[in-house]
């Protein structure tokens, strides 16, 4: 039985599986800020998503059903995930850094197919990984066992995330703080950097501090403009979601609680589909 929203929400372990899975996040990020920049704004994690089903759904000998350019536009403006301008530079960003390469023309000689390299699947498997140990922590199951054991199964699994994801009101139109940092270039990587640095003992406090100490040391991290991510703090901070302890921008950090429940309930929306996607996925493999 796969964990629903209301389980992971009320979950009591939830703060301190939530604040290890954000450090697992932060530390892929560091091993590969490149890869991990594909899944940094909400925006371009849903154009992922989209690009990765459609991948492994594709049908080779159905041109219909291949992986192009512009079945990913189609299907990117069909769901109102971005404009056929921006679905295309993505597409163009992901061949510049080599995430995906055009194969030959087919033999009607009217597509040119998209193919993903084994090294573009390695951050989406990592990424499942965290998300299925943050699952097993909840409930004690076996599900990164289980997918270790079973890798052909990312093929079926990712699509129905995807579906998922792509359908869900709350992941789509997500709280106002968790928002204003989801439009923000690398704005997942500062919001899981922020939990990162929380002691889930602190979490009913009503100023959360955090392990922020300088507007500088986060930026030149995140490899952000200092400019444009004190811009954004300074719109969290108008709405009471962060602030600083002392001085501005040369002392701890502290988020709101609002903000903090904000982060936990997109974790726990975003864990219900990944289990959804894995029991039904489990199912099929058993019927």
């Amino acid at each position: 039985m796969a964990l629903n929203l209301e389980d992971i929400a009320g979950h009591p372990a939830l703060n301190a599986c939530v604040q290890a899975q954000a450090r697992a996040m932060q530390q892929a990020y560091e091993g590969n800020p490149r890869a991990s920049s594909v899944f940094a704004t909400q925006q371009r994690w849903l154009m992922a998503h989209i690009g990765l089903a459609l991948h492994f759904r594709r049908d080779p000998s159905d041109y219909r059903k291949e992986l192009t350019a512009a079945r990913f536009v189609d299907v990117t403006v069909q769901h109102a995930v971005a404009s056929r301008n921006t679905a295309h530079a993505f597409i163009k960003e992901m061949q510049h850094y080599n995430f995906i390469e055009v194969g030959p023309m087919a033999d009607d000689g009217r597509i040119r197919p998209l193919h993903l390299p084994a090294i573009t699947l390695e951050p989406l498997i990592g990424w499942i990984h965290m998300h299925l140990s943050t699952l097993d922590a909840l409930d004690g199951g076996s599900r990164l066992e289980t997918f270790q054991a079973r890798p052909q199964m990312l093929a079926r699994l990712q699509p129905l995330i995807a579906d998922g994801l792509i359908s869900s009101v709350p992941v789509r139109e997500p709280q106002q703080t968790f928002s204003l940092f989801t439009w923000l270039n690398n704005g997942g990587v500062v919001m899981d950097w922020l939990i990162a640095g929380v002691d889930p003992q602190n979490a009913g406090q009503e100023r959360i501090p955090t392990g922020v100490l300088s507007i500088g040391d986060f930026s030149s991290w995140l490899k952000l403009s200092r400019t444009h991510l004190a811009r954004k703090l300074r719109d969290a901070e108008a709405l009471g979601s962060v602030g600083w302890l002392g001085r501005r921008g040369h002392s701890v950090m502290w988020i709101s609680n609002e903000f903090y429940s904000e982060y936990l309930t997109a974790q726990a929306v975003k864990l219900a589909i990944i289990d959804a996607a894995f029991a039904a996925c489990m199912e099929q493999a058993s019927g």
